[in-house]
């Protein structure tokens, strides 16, 4: 196999070639990610009998975490919008922030909901908001799905008990509960910057792909849909998010119980979203004038291709994966005269680009660098959150949460890269800067 400063060629290549087959040469995105992880295989020099099994196991392994969760959430988020209860959210959401904030106010709920929630499985509960807010408000679509995507992954990457997040808060030694506090206060002004001005920056310089979805709900003489309340439209959306929450505090409070077991089961993301899409199916009943088969064929027909589409990026970032590039990137970085919070970040965000996960980052650098955390004579909490910010940015086509965002945002893939990637990157650099006007109070803040 190939070795050493090669590996970031052959990594270069690869997504260079990537590129030019979805944009240039207009190969379906599955197809192209397909073909780029076996020809990298094969490029590195992998055996050959290992070479098929290696992208298929990507492929399952990405898919056994969030097929069913895209296949339930894309049904969920149908009955949704065809109920008007997505209407109604976005409605509330402009009464507490206006118009013009409105993209910021849809940011920082994505951040509070991706702290308990599966990241891909937030947007796709969220999603539906973008066009209804963007049609309402006139604001580019552009706009909100930046905020939206990127106070998403800013919580998903920065407070715990998000598994990255908790594992790195252990590796560092950290105060769990003064490492939450400090991630929360990272996460709003990096979704504010990377987020919101961001996005109103790049909403108005990029045209969205198509047109914005405003769901029409015909409306039937003879059985005339009923309007649904805010009330109800608000608990329906927070269903999934409750479960998933309950799960989570549950294992706080009451570790190794009966009840920690329970919730453990109704709270895990596919069981309490598969429970939210039954409840909307029955609830939601006297609002909906479609026929449910028209529903259920749109959604399943929508979730095939994004399905296809995240289960090829997880075969591409397996290739990746094992080539061992991220291995390579980190010996190579770790002789350099580079402050400490910096090369954390750094390291992690090396890390994210190239095995397209952010939690495998987070756990790898932190697995490296906290060991050396007495040597390194720095504030675990500084360093765990240099660590966590470095993993937010930089979604590239080897990463699952890209086509997500692309899929449900309908966007390009040049727009996703723009406006995904870069805002993302831009992110995680407000969250190391928060990070170092924390380190700025060393002494005084506590646990600094």
């Amino acid at each position: 196999m190939v070795t050493g400063p090669l590996l970031i060629v052959i990594f270069v290549l690869a997504l260079a070639a990537l590129f030019f087959l979805i944009l240039k040469v207009r190969i379906e995105p599955f197809l192209s990610l397909i073909l780029v992880a076996f020809a990298t295989a094969l490029v590195i020099g992998m055996p050959l009998k290992d070479i098929p099994g290696i992208v298929t196991t990507g492929f399952g392994n990405t898919l056994a975490g969030v097929g069913i969760l895209i296949g339930l959430g894309v049904i969920f988020g149908q009955f949704l919008a065809a109920s008007g209860a997505v209407e109604k959210i976005a409605q509330a959401v402009l009464k507490a922030f206006g118009p013009k904030a409105s993209p910021a106010g849809l940011g920082l709920t994505g951040t509070i909901v991706s702290i308990p929630v599966f990241f891909d499985a937030a947007f796709v509960i969220l999603s539906g908001l973008v066009k209804s807010l963007a049609s309402k408000t006139g604001i580019a679509v552009m706009t909100f799905v930046t905020s939206l995507g990127v106070g998403l992954i800013v919580s998903h990457n920065m407070v715990a008990p998000t598994p990255g997040p908790l594992v790195v808060a252990e590796n560092t030694g950290a105060d769990l509960g003064l490492f939450i506090i400090y991630g929360v206060l990272c996460s709003i002004p990096a979704t504010l910057v990377g987020g919101f001005l961001y996005g109103s920056f790049i909403g108005k310089r990029l045209k969205h792909s198509g047109d914005i979805e405003v769901v029409e709900v015909a409306t039937d003489a003879a059985q005339p849909r009923k309007e649904i309340s805010t009330a109800l439209s608000f608990a329906m959306l927070c269903l999934p998010i409750v479960l998933i929450l309950l799960n989570t505090i549950s294992k706080l409070i009451w570790p190794g119980t009966a009840i920690a077991s329970f919730f453990g089961f109704v709270g895990d993301k596919n069981i309490a979203l598969l429970i939210s899409t039954i409840v909307a199916i029955a609830a939601l009943r006297p609002y909906i004038s479609e026929k449910y088969s028209s529903l259920y064929a749109e959604a399943i027909n929508s979730a095939g291709i994004i399905i296809l589409i995240t289960g090829a990026g997880g075969a591409f970032g397996a290739v990746i994966n094992k080539s061992g590039i991220g291995d390579y990137l980190i010996q190579s970085m770790q002789g350099l005269s580079i402050p400490i919070l910096l090369l954390a970040f750094v390291f992690s965000q090396i890390l994210r680009a190239s095995l397209g996960s952010a939690t495998v980052a987070l756990v790898t650098t932190s697995s490296i660098l906290g060991p050396m955390i007495g040597e390194l004579g720095v504030s675990p909490i500084l360093l765990g959150l240099a660590i966590c910010a470095g993993g937010i940015g930089l979604s590239l086509p080897n990463d699952s949460g890209f086509w997500v965002v692309s899929r449900f945002g309908k966007l390009t893939v040049t727009q996703t890269l723009r406006a995904w990637t870069l805002g993302g990157f831009i992110a995680g650099l407000t969250a190391l800067a928060t990070v170092y006007v924390f380190s700025l109070f060393s002494g005084i803040l506590p646990g600094i």
